[in-house]
């Protein structure tokens, strides 16, 4: 103790980097306190609007209103056995997928500006291609679980999903890319500070439902979900896993569900600026409208799950590789022409 105090006293970078840490630490405490809440009532959510759709009454016993419905959810999960007998050649591999998994869906949310006062928390230059590099490593994670669990389906699944996420994945890039072009900058919270005056979703409204489209892909959304046909693959990669390793998996798929869609705010909705300037009567935090607007997609999505039918495979693959990839090179093109000949393209 005496040596700590001795390097915080003499040596400034020293205390500078145990307050950075420090610092942190909350942050990463309070967001992942903040992402897990979060999941949990989405499931909530998702569960209760669907049955109002149907008629029924959804979770309504456990808490007030059903609230604690998801937390016996996840108290049941933890309670279970964790089944390992049908692992086949790669053990490590069944139980590093979904750890691996959970962790790629929480680093996403490290670059993700949620108020104007308090920056990520890695305010990072290129934290675009941070974005893209955490959606392109998910798919191994995909790739252990499915070739490892030691079954037909979990294999169908994997490659049904290696397919989908590589086929969007590239639809994705070039939309990302029209957005940085225009804002001139692969940092989000300039991306979102550049639409003050208009948001993006306006003058790119093309983009944007087609990114809204690529998103549910990508996350094995509905009507998009033929990675866990239940019809087809029972449960798709998961089928095997049990207990904590399932609700990892879980709260992995649902965590990655809001970190896209709060993406699409960030991208086009422009994050934390208000829809309406209440600040002569009233100050709304920003982080109030970020939430207000992932709220609002995420329900947009429930609705999707409820009314739209699933796809066959072939229509999927073609709406990625006929139809939203030339699109969006096409109009990649036509941006950057349009805004070198105004002179108006970024360096």
């Amino acid at each position: 103790m005496n040596l700590l105090q001795y390097l915080m006293d003499n040596n400034p970078i020293f205390f500078s980097f145990i307050n950075f840490i420090s610092y942190n630490f909350v942050k990463i405490i309070y967001l992942l306190i903040v992402v897990l809440l979060s999941v949990a009532l989405l499931t909530y959510k998702e569960r209760k609007v669907i049955s109002a759709l149907q008629r029924r009454r959804g979770p309504n016993t456990i808490g007030l209103l059903g609230l604690l419905q998801p937390f016996a959810d996840g108290l049941k999960l933890c309670t279970k056995e964790t089944i390992l007998k049908n692992v086949g050649n790669f053990p490590e591999a069944f139980i590093y997928a979904p750890i691996l998994f959970l962790v790629l869906s929480f680093l996403g949310w490290a670059v993700i500006p949620l108020t104007d006062y308090v920056s990520s928390l890695a305010n990072l230059q290129c934290g675009i291609l941070f974005i893209l590099a955490i959606s392109g490593c998910t798919i191994f994670s995909l790739i252990f679980a499915g070739y490892s669990s030691n079954s037909i389906y979990s294999f169908l699944g994997t490659l049904r999903a290696t397919a989908q996420i590589i086929s969007y994945e590239l639809a994705m890039g070039f939309v990302i890319l029209t957005i940085a072009v225009t804002a001139g900058s692969l940092n989000p919270m300039i991306i979102v500070e550049k639409q003050e005056k208009v948001w993006y979703v306006i003058p790119f409204f093309p983009l944007f439902y087609m990114f809204y489209v690529i998103i549910l892909a990508e996350n094995n959304r509905h009507p998009f979900d033929l990675v866990e046909a239940e019809s087809e693959l029972v449960s798709g990669y998961n089928i095997e896993y049990s207990s904590m390793f399932f609700a990892s998996l879980f709260i992995a798929e649902y965590c990655t569900l809001l970190y896209t869609k709060s993406l699409i705010v960030v991208l086009f909705l422009g994050g934390w600026l208000p829809i309406f300037n209440f600040s002569i009567f009233i100050y709304i935090p920003g982080f109030v409208w970020f939430s207000l607007k992932v709220v609002f997609l995420s329900f947009f999505d429930i609705l999707v799950r409820g009314v739209i039918p699933r796809l066959k495979y072939d229509q999927l693959m073609q709406l990625g590789w006929k139809v939203f990839l030339p699109f969006s090179i096409s109009f990649f093109f036509f941006w950057t022409t349009f805004l070198w000949v105004g002179n108006q393209l970024p360096i």
